[in-house]
Formats: structure tokens, C-alpha cells, sequence
């Protein structure tokens, strides 16, 4: 069913949208209006209409708003990399995000899988303002008290916690793709060393994965329209078909030096690889000698209701690396890469490094992060919000079957896949006071944060009924 806003008949002006442009010859930035066609421009609003729009808690910021404003002002000095709605958000506490409106949000993204602790945790926010006043940078020349505290940490918690069962020891830095970067390099490291002649390089990952946008994990990343504008890729990348048991055996070769797999493809639609698929998977590497590794970026850190993804596989089914950011940090930048003595013995001094990865500061909250992501009460309350969001999900999908096909992911990394593009409910659902996502094709996620409450994922599921309603009218 074709999608009709039923606002648009309100909006008897165009709105503008600035457009930011930088000039190669001189640097120079400039802003570019660009009009906006409304449908039923000079259409006369029906009464109805106006009361429907007066219904809104949350319309989106008009031309003349302050939203609006502060865009114009700082939009041309920003790459336009970003796609971005009208609200401008100022201030977060728990689930809840608010903009310089002063609207209120229940937020079901977690700054996409970021916030597990939810915004401005008080702890959080403690700690960050001493250790900014105690050291903030001394540079990897020298150790710190954190980044090794933090790196003992993740160790020993994996290790308890049922996953990666040798993790040994790791490398922190400032990103998901930097992490996935230093396992695309400690991988092929590997492969140099085990087979001198150079022959042992490729590298293979699959399709609707996501690991990164700089290069080397850029091409782990098979998808045309991230890679086709900065082709060529780095060479030896090989791509296969995620949960595809039967090619795993030609795919990864002798030459195969890793392997770089997602648990459950966020980015890619909410995808969950099957037990047997990565089972499989591991014994091939075993086989010819190559580099598994598991990128938890998204679904770690107990956002399944277990500290890693892959906690429920046996052992000889766990990774050689497991790459971690996003919650790790709870939005400060902080990424971190768990090798197993088998990588990190062929890792010499030089090999890697990182200006800013593992500073003090970083590694001090993200210390605090891992201890409460850790524990054994919140995984377990991950799983029942989970079956919550679930049960309401079920509800909806019986009231538009023609719309919800399938409801995917494990706790509180869901999708729900559509028939057709869920923009407009994402809209919807905003100026209803709820922010969601979207991801793979026609896909709609929900990763909030793991400390929301059942009554705030009762109120977004409310909203989102009628954000879903409001569509079809």
C-alpha cells in the first residue's frame, strides 16, 4: 500500500533545506539553498487537518524554527557525508533525548547500539569529569593505569563469560573500524608468517556485512554503494553468502589468511548467522590455517544477553580475534581488538599503533562500561525486555501482516523486516516523540539502550502502532 502523509495537506509553504558545497579551487563554503516540492502545494487544509497536525507532540522543526537556524548557520562548514532530519538534539538522560525544541524523544537507537548504558549515565558522567581532571592523553610511548587495567578486564570477563574461551590479551583503539583494521592487519600478518612466499593473503568476508568505511575494512564491506566510489579496494578480498554452509568449503582456501564474520549483521538487516554457519565456518579456518574473526561491534557486549554473541558456540567454534566498540565506550570513541596467542605472538613491536587508542580517559570509562555491561542481573533483564519488545512485535505483525514479513535478532538487537521502505513510519514515529532506525533492505531496527525500562518499551511500541497506523491511512 502506497504510503500518504497525512500532514502534507497542512503545509500550504515549501520548506528549504540548506545544502553545503565546498569550492576546490579556493577551499571556500558556501550555502545553497535547495527547495523542497510538497505534495498539494496550494491545496486548501481541511479542518481535520489542522487538528491532526495540532495531535502532533513532535512535528518536525519548520523552516522558521531554531532548529532550522543553527542548521543554516552551521551546515555549509560541514561535509555532507550525513543525510540528517530536522531535529537538533541538545540533552539526554536514560532512554529519553530532547532537541533544542525542547521535544522530548524516547530514543530506541542508543546513538545506533552505542548507549547501552543509556545517555549521560550519572556514573558515567562522574568519572569522565575526574579523570579529565586527573589525565587525559600521555601518548602509547609510556603505560597508563588504564589501558591495561581496561585490556586485563576484557580478558578476563570473555573468558568468564563463556566466550572467545583463549582470549590472551589486546589492542585498544579508537574505533569499530580501526578495530577491524587491526584484525584485517593481524590477520595477514599471520598469513605472512605462516607461509613466507606471500601467498596465504586473502582475506574473506560476506555479503550484507558492514565492518567499516576506511579502506581495509572497507573491503571487507561487499556493498557497491559504499565501495564504488573509492574503488579500487585493497586487493585480496573474497566475498561469500552469509549462512551459506555448502560454500564455505570453496571459499576459504590455503590462501585464505582470515576471516572476518558479524554474529548478526546490524548494518545489513538484523541477520542472524546460524549456529551450524559459523560452526562450519571455524572448522574450515582451522583447517587451512586462517584468522577467524568475530566482529561484535554491534551485537557485543551483552546486547543478546550474553557478554559476547557468540557465547553459545562451542569452543572450537570461538575466534582467533574479536573486534568491540560502539557500547564499549557508551559514546566516547574507544574501540578494542582480543587476539588469542596464536595472533598475538606474531605480533612484534611496530607492527600497529595508534595516537590516541588507549588513552586514560577512554579507557577508564570504558572500564566502568564492561564491569556493568558484564553483569549477570542486566543480561538477564536483556533477555526479558527482549521477549517484551518480541510479544509486541507479534501484535503488530497480526494487525499488518501485509506489511511486517519477519521479526528478527536475539534481546535487544532487533529488526522488522517490511514489505516496503519504512522512511516514512521512521518520520511517523519522530514527530510522535520515537526515534528509530532502519537497516539492510526495508528493515527496521531496534537497539536501545539495555537499561530501559518496561514501561518506556510499552510506550515506543504504543507509538510506533500508531506511527504504523498514521501511514496507512
Amino acid at each position: 500500500m502506497a504510503f500518504q502523509a497525512p500532514l502534507m495537506r497542512l503545509t500550504v509553504r515549501s520548506t528549504r533545506a540548506v545544502v553545503s558545497k565546498c569550492v576546490p579551487a579556493t577551499g571556500r563554503l558556501y550555502s545553497q539553498a535547495a527547495s523542497v516540492p510538497t505534495s498539494n502545494i496550494g491545496t486548501e487544509p481541511t479542518r481535520g487537518d489542522y487538528q491532526q497536525q495540532a495531535s502532533l507532540p513532535n512535528p518536525d522543526p519548520d523552516a522558521d524554527s531554531s532548529s532550522a537556524a543553527l542548521v543554516a548557520e552551521h551546515a555549509p562548514y560541514m561535509v555532507a557525508t550525513y543525510a540528517r532530519p530536522p531535529p537538533v538534539f541538545t540533552k539526554g538522560e536514560g532512554s529519553y533525548i530532547w532537541d533544542i525544541e525542547n521535544r522530548k524523544y524516547l530514543d530506541f537507537t542508543a546513538g545506533i547500539a552505542v548507549n547501552a548504558l543509556g545517555h549521560c549515565d550519572p556514573e558515567f558522567s562522574k568519572l569522565l569529569a575526574q579523570q579529565a581532571k586527573t589525565l587525559v592523553h600521555a601518548s602509547n610511548l609510556y603505560y597508563n593505569p588504564w589501558t591495561g587495567a581496561l585490556s586485563k578486564l576484557l580478558v578476563e570477563k570473555t573468558l568468564a563469560s563463556g566466550g572467545m574461551h583463549d582470549a590472551a590479551c589486546v589492542f585498544v583503539c579508537n574505533s569499530g573500524s580501526e578495530a577491524n583494521e587491526a584484525a584485517i592487519k593481524f590477520a595477514r600478518k599471520v598469513g605472512k608468517t605462516l607461509d613466507p612466499s606471500g601467498e596465504k593473503y586473502e582475506f574473506v568476508s560476506f555479503h550484507n556485512a558492514f565492518h567499516g568505511r576506511t579502506m581495509g575494512s572497507l573491503s571487507a564491506t561487499p556493498n557497491p554503494k559504499y565501495q564504488k566510489p573509492f574503488s579500487p579496494m585493497v586487493p585480496g578480498f573474497r566475498y561469500g553468502n552469509f549462512n551459506d554452509v555448502a560454500a564455505i568449503h570453496d571459499l576459504v582456501t590455503e590462501k585464505t589468511c582470515g576471516v572476518i564474520v558479524e554474529p548478526i549483521q546490524g548494518e545489513g538487516g538484523v541477520q542472524v548467522a546460524s549456529d551450524e554457519f559459523l560452526i562450519a565456518l571455524a572448522k574450515r579456518c582451522r583447517e587451512v590455517g586462517a584468522v577467524l574473526i568475530y566482529d561484535e561491534i554491534q551485537c557485543g557486549l551483552s546486547r543478546t544477553g550474553t557478554l559476547w554473541a557468540h557465547g553459545r558456540l562451542p569452543a572450537e567454534a570461538h575466534p582467533d580475534i574479536l573486534t568491540t566498540a560502539k557500547a564499549l565506550g557508551n559514546g566516547f570513541p574507544i574501540g578494542a581488538t582480543i587476539v588469542n596467542n596464536h595472533v598475538a605472538e606474531k605480533i612484534k613491536v611496530g607492527d600497529h599503533g595508534t595516537t590516541y587508542g588507549g588513552n586514560p580517559l577512554a579507557c577508564r570509562l570504558a572500564h566502568y562500561v564492561v564491569s556493568r555491561l558484564s553483569e549477570p542481573g542486566l543480561q538477564a533483564e536483556v533477555i526479558a525486555k527482549g521477549e517484551t519488545f518480541r510479544k509486541g512485535f507479534e501484535e503488530l505483525k497480526g494487525r499488518y501482516p501485509d506489511l511486517i514479513s519477519e521479526i528478527r535478532g536475539r534481546g535487544l538487537i532487533l529488526g522488522l523486516q517490511l514489505t516496503e521502505d519504512p522512511s516514512p513510519i521512521v518520520k511517523a514515529a519522530r514527530e510522535r516523540g520515537l526515534l528509530v532506525i532502519t537497516a539492510g533492505t526495508n528493515t527496521l531496527r531496534f537497539v536501545p539502550s539495555l537499561t530501559i525500562s518496561d514501561e518506556e518499551i510499552q510506550e515506543g511500541l504504543e507509538i510506533l502502532a500508531k506511527a504504523i497506523e498514521a501511514t496507512r491511512a
